[in-house]
């Protein structure tokens, strides 16, 4: 029974068994005269679809040792025609990490808004991992603001943390608050290089906020899915909640963050305000 994963005798056995359920009439390829004595392409069909050499497939399939990059590894999943799932895991196994697309989450997954309202009424919203606010319940916008009569460009739980009036005083700790926020977008833009709309997003946040400047300086870096936050609101005062962060499987770049009151108190407050 195997116990652990050998990454190269794994990288080479699932490239064959791919290459070899792909049926040859799917693909614009020259025709060839001898009969196929194998199943799936040829090694040669897939070096031309990857824009590889054959002996580099063949040396792959081999497990000799080779670590494709990850241009390469993405090249052969196109030309595999891998599921997502499949990319993913020839990924993993080549221990690369793919290059993130150009295009990034600006709505929530359908699922996930009919999620977020049926999580009423605990206070629900959907992020990405700029912390756009993509979708929300009602007890969500009661407890901080009126989402729909903000601009598109104003729905970031950071900028209003920053930039809002009314978010100012809204946290009993707003600095460790922002502390955490800016260690989260730290890491966010570690993890997405390319993103220039968070490159852009936290160059105006260090120019407008001495505090964010402050703390991104530090470089502190923490991903924080659960915890506890203390508010003061402003109409049914001090609210302690416990907040969770989850990541659906099937869109990893969003977040589902859910508010749980800590006690008696704050369940009764949180009762008050969303019953108003």
């Amino acid at each position: 029974m195997t116990r652990t994963v050998d990454t190269t005798q794994e990288l080479a056995a699932f490239l064959r068994a791919r290459r070899e359920r792909l049926d040859p009439q799917d693909f614009d390829l020259p025709a060839r005269r001898r009969t196929r004595r194998t199943p799936g392409l040829r090694r040669e069909e897939v070096a031309e679809l990857a824009g590889v050499s054959t002996d580099y497939i063949v040396r792959l399939e081999q497990a000799r040792g080779l670590r494709p990059s990850a241009d390469v590894v993405e090249a052969l999943s196109r030309a595999l025609r891998l599921t997502p799932d499949e990319r993913a895991y020839l990924f993993n196994l080549a221990q690369q990490r793919p290059r993130a697309a150009d295009e990034h989450t600006t709505t929530a997954a359908p699922q996930l808004v009919a999620l977020v309202t049926d999580l009423s009424p605990l206070p629900a919203m959907v992020m990405n991992h700029r912390c756009d606010i993509l979708a929300w319940n009602d007890e969500m916008a009661r407890l901080l603001l009126d989402f729909d009569a903000l601009p598109p460009s104003q729905r970031n739980s950071m900028w209003l943390c920053l930039m809002h009036p009314k978010m100012r005083e809204f946290y009993v700790d707003r600095e460790r608050a922002l502390r955490e926020g800016v260690a989260h977008l730290r890491a966010a833009w570690a993890a997405h290089p390319e993103d220039r709309a968070l490159t852009d997003l936290i160059a105006e946040f260090i120019a407008r906020d001495e505090d964010f400047a402050r703390f991104w300086a530090e470089r502190d870096i923490n991903v924080n899915g659960r915890g506890r936050k203390v508010v003061r609101h402003p109409d049914v005062g001090v609210i302690t909640l416990h907040f969770e962060v989850l990541v659906p499987v099937q869109d990893p770049d969003q977040r589902l963050l859910v508010y749980r009151p800590e006690d008696d108190e704050s369940r009764s407050a949180l009762r008050r305000l969303t019953a108003r």
